[in-house]
């Protein structure tokens, strides 16, 4: 598949770290899902490709459910979009990772999220979705990858690591 001016890229927003924000309610102690961080990495670094954005769920990965991962699976299934990418938590990623490897849809997808929250001086979001856009554009083939630690997996050959957290090849 080329790249050219007209074809657009879907982002998908379902929460995780990448997105988590300070708690805006009074007496607040824990983050909140916020805004997606993926949509203000992109308007911030001026991206020159067509982008469309849409949320699904805005849950920490472990609070995603089989119905939350149906309901990305219509979205995903339904668009126009080949090129799509999903910000998700990292728990939990490679469940939805695998869960919709096994609908062999006909477009490139790529998730993809953050050990720290992307307000966060020293995260790793911008970093992830930098490398995952660039992957949607020079990856040849369809199908379900995984883009974290400047690495891009097809889902099947990603794991994380137990002892590091990384996301590594299996």
């Amino acid at each position: 598949m080329e790249l050219n001016s007209s074809m657009q890229v879907l982002v998908i927003q379902t929460g995780g770290t990448i997105d988590k924000d300070y708690p805006k309610r009074k007496g607040g102690y824990a983050f909140e899902i916020g805004k997606s961080a993926a949509r203000g990495i992109i308007e911030q670094h001026n991206v020159p490709l067509r982008f469309r954005y849409e949320t699904v769920c805005q849950k920490d990965s472990q609070d995603i459910t089989d119905e939350d991962r149906l309901k990305l699976l219509t979205v995903c299934n339904d668009c126009s979009e080949k090129l799509i990418l999903i910000t998700h938590g990292t728990d939990n990623l490679l469940t939805t990772a695998a869960f919709l490897g096994h609908q062999n849809l006909p477009k490139r997808i790529i998730l993809t999220g953050a050990f720290l929250p992307e307000k966060f001086k020293d995260s790793d979001a911008a970093f992830n979705v930098g490398v995952a856009l660039g992957a949607l554009q020079c990856l040849s083939s369809n199908g379900i990858y995984v883009a974290m630690n400047g690495l891009v997996l097809p889902w099947r050959q990603a794991m994380r690591d137990p002892d590091t957290g990384q996301y590594v090849p299996k």
